[in-house]
Parts: structure tokens; C-alpha cells; sequence
């Protein structure tokens, strides 16, 4: 028989465990997770005004100002100066600046060069968390107005509406373009995972886009796929081309910042990653946690962005980041140089009288696959790191194709009749 002083010592020592698990429990569950702030009323269905969403959700808002702080705007140019030949014939030559972020979608779109007001009111769509109401106010003679006539009724950038539901702060797709895109592969948006839309609610507007010819509608050419060579089959399907290059004489189409598509099977995107856990990671207020919504690079706060995952240290994460944007950006500013040479050969080319029009326009067709790809990672944010292989890939096509075009150019100009 057990001695009565061990019996004892083995139940007070149960005692001990219990209130140690009892104290754990509480402090994982109250303390280390995402704060649950209970709303004081109900916020209105079309409530743009993150201010009054603040009143309610106070820890998250204070997360949101810390965006103003992201005040640089350097221009594109002073890194890529290629761009301004490259994009000759648009508003982008005229004027093409790094963006600021979420908070100054109003103020920054109302400072570009006028030029770029020419796709009309579609220009505004991803830049107030009053653009759904607009759509639904107008329906599709949304996007045949104005630029200033929507802009001038925006007050709000981008906020809280564009991305959650006020009732329930469940995540939403406010954005008729994405859903569309869905519908048109098959495929049913409202069946996505909370994860997935953790990175769809970002996918209403980092990606690439155009604008239809007769309707102005704003599109996501996805119907082929959302890779780099899957949009242009889509878009020289439909002989689709935004602009003439006034030297080169090519049709081109436009990419424009295609996070969502570039990430979509990356490393991290089929590990089970979204968006928001490397961009929005949770932060510590106080002895709570809540998902950041200041929108940065997670090299500004990489312990809460990438050491959740990852143990090789700080240094070494930094490091190996920055390696793979320094490669990226050494073989986009040799693809950049590449695709203007083939520019520079077809202004000659077009000019020269009697210049054989069918090799001249396999060389304007070689051009236009070497501007799209460069123009996919060039324009795309991250330097390459939301998707390595892809992005030196689509670089490597955009060099291979501006070569074959400034070959097919001089021998054009050889065989002139």
C-alpha cells in the first residue's frame, strides 16, 4: 500500500498541474491571439470612412495610420530609364512613380500626368473604398464616365469596406472584375477558403488588367490562365493591343502589376501562404496580437512576417531576400536594354524605304513578346521574390525574343526591294 504521505504529495501535486494548465490555457486563449474587439453598434453597409470603422475596431485602425508614413515616391526612371523609350506613346513615358500604398490611392492618382486619365472612370476603381457604391450607383455606365466625374465625388482611399463585410468583418470581394474573371474559368469565387481569400481580397487589384475597346469595362484577362504567356495567347487571340509604339511601329499590350498571378504557385503559395501572412503578419498591442494592416514590405518587420516559418535567422533571411532582388533587377536592366536595341532597329527598319514588310512585322511580332514579358516582372512590386524561378524565366523570354527581333530587323532592312 502506498504510504499516506505520498498519497498526499501525488495530489497536491495534481492540484499544481491543473491550475498551471488552467493559467496556461487562459493565457494562450486570452493573450496570444488576434484580438476580438466587440463593436459598440452596427457599421453602416456602404461605410467608406475607415475613421468610423476605427471608432469600433481601435487596435486594428491604429495599425492602418501607420501607413502615412510611407511618404517616398521616387520615380521609376531613376532605376529602370529604359522604361521611358520602352513605353513611348503612353502616359507612362510622361510620368511613372513608385506607389505610396493603400492611404494615398486618391492623392496620388489625382497627380499623375494627365495623359493617363484617357481610360476614363475605370482609373479610379482600385483607388477608394467608394468604388463599389459608384458601380452600383451607376452599373455599367461606370466605366464610359469621366475620370473626374467619379473622382470628384471620392473622398476615401482605400479602407476597411474595400475588404471586409461591416456585419460580420468577414473577409469580402467588393470588386466586380475578379468575380467575373472566376465566372468565366468555371469556377465559383464564393467557395473559396478563408485562406485563399486572404490573398483574393488583395487579387481585386494587384494584378494586371485592360481596359475593353468599346465598353471601357475593366477586365482580367484570366480566360486562358493567369500566367505571363496564358495573357498574351488571350490577348493576341483577341488581336488586342492598347497602343502603337510610335517607333517601333509594334501593337503592345500593357501589363500592369501582377502580384496575385506571379505568386499564384510560387514556393510560398503552394505551401498553403497568402498574401496577408507574409504582408499583414500579427503585431503585439500590448499583450494582445492583431493582424497588421500596415501594407509593407515584410523586410520591415521580418520577425513577424518570416521567422514564423522560417528559423535561419534574420541576417540570413535578409540576406538571401535581397540576393534574389539584386539578381532579378541585374537581368530585368539587361532585358530592358535588349528590348530598347530591338526598338531602336525597327525605327530604322520602319523608316527605310522599300524595307521587306514581312520580315519587319515577324520582327514588330518579336517585339511585342519581349516588351510583354519584361514588361510582367518589370512592373510587377517585389523585384522577382514573389515568384524567383517565374520571374527570371519570363526575363530570360523577354531577352531571347528582343534578340530574335533586332535580327529580323536588320535583315528586313537588308532585303530591301
Amino acid at each position: 500500500m502506498i504510504p499516506k504521505e505520498y498519497r498526499n504529495l501525488a495530489f497536491f501535486s495534481l492540484i499544481i498541474v491543473l491550475i498551471l494548465g488552467a493559467a496556461g490555457g487562459y493565457f494562450f486563449n486570452a493573450h496570444n491571439k488576434d484580438l476580438e474587439e466587440k463593436p459598440l453598434g452596427e457599421i453602416a453597409a456602404n461605410e467608406a470612412d475607415p475613421a468610423v470603422w476605427g471608432i469600433y475596431y481601435p487596435k486594428h485602425y491604429d495599425s492602418y495610420l501607420e501607413n502615412f508614413k510611407n511618404t517616398a515616391q521616387p520615380s521609376h526612371f531613376e532605376t529602370k530609364p529604359y522604361m521611358k523609350q520602352i513605353y513611348a506613346g503612353l502616359g507612362f513615358a510622361e510620368e511613372f512613380n513608385e506607389p505610396r500604398g493603400h492611404v494615398y490611392t486618391l492623392e496620388d492618382i489625382r497627380k499623375v500626368h494627365p495623359t493617363r486619365y484617357k481610360t476614363g472612370a475605370a482609373c479610379n476603381t482600385c483607388k477608394s473604398s467608394q468604388i463599389p457604391e459608384m458601380i452600383n450607383k451607376y452599373g455599367e455606365d461606370y466605366y464610359l464616365k469621366s475620370f473626374e466625374e467619379v473622382n470628384s465625388q471620392l473622398k476615401h482611399p482605400i479602407a476597411c469596406l474595400d475588404c471586409h463585410d461591416p456585419k460580420t468583418m468577414d473577409l469580402r470581394i467588393s470588386r466586380p472584375a475578379l468575380i467575373q474573371a472566376f465566372e468565366r474559368q468555371g469556377k465559383d469565387i464564393t467557395k473559396a477558403t478563408r485562406q485563399e481569400m486572404r490573398s483574393l481580397v488583395c487579387a481585386q487589384c494587384h494584378v494586371t488588367y485592360y481596359f475593353q475597346p468599346n465598353t471601357k469595362k475593366l477586365t482580367f484577362p484570366w480566360d486562358k490562365g493567369v500566367k505571363a504567356d496564358q495573357i498574351l495567347a488571350y490577348f493576341d487571340e483577341k488581336k488586342f493591343s492598347e497602343w502603337n509604339h510610335p517607333d517601333a511601329g509594334t501593337g503592345l499590350a500593357k501589363t500592369r502589376h501582377a502580384e496575385y498571378e506571379t505568386f499564384m504557385d510560387s514556393t510560398h503559395q503552394s505551401a498553403g501562404l497568402a498574401c496577408a501572412d507574409c504582408h499583414m503578419p500579427y503585431v503585439k498591442q500590448g499583450n494582445v496580437k492583431v493582424s497588421s494592416h500596415n501594407w509593407q514590405s515584410p523586410l520591415n518587420n521580418i520577425e513577424q512576417s518570416c521567422t514564423v516559418c522560417h528559423r535561419e535567422g534574420v541576417d540570413w533571411l535578409k540576406t538571401r531576400v535581397k540576393d534574389i532582388q539584386a539578381k532579378t533587377k541585374e537581368v530585368q536592366d539587361i532585358a530592358g536594354e535588349a528590348v530598347v536595341q530591338a526598338i531602336n532597329e525597327l525605327k530604322v527598319a520602319k523608316d527605310t524605304p522599300g524595307v521587306n514588310q514581312e520580315l519587319l512585322q515577324q520582327a514588330q511580332e518579336m517585339h511585342r513578346k519581349g516588351q510583354w514579358y519584361l514588361d510582367y516582372v518589370m512592373v510587377t512590386n517585389g523585384y522577382g521574390f514573389h515568384n524567383p524561378t517565374e520571374s527570371i524565366n519570363n526575363l530570360s523570354k523577354a531577352i531571347d525574343y528582343a534578340h530574335k527581333s533586332v535580327q529580323l530587323a536588320r535583315e528586313a532592312v537588308k532585303k530591301t526591294s
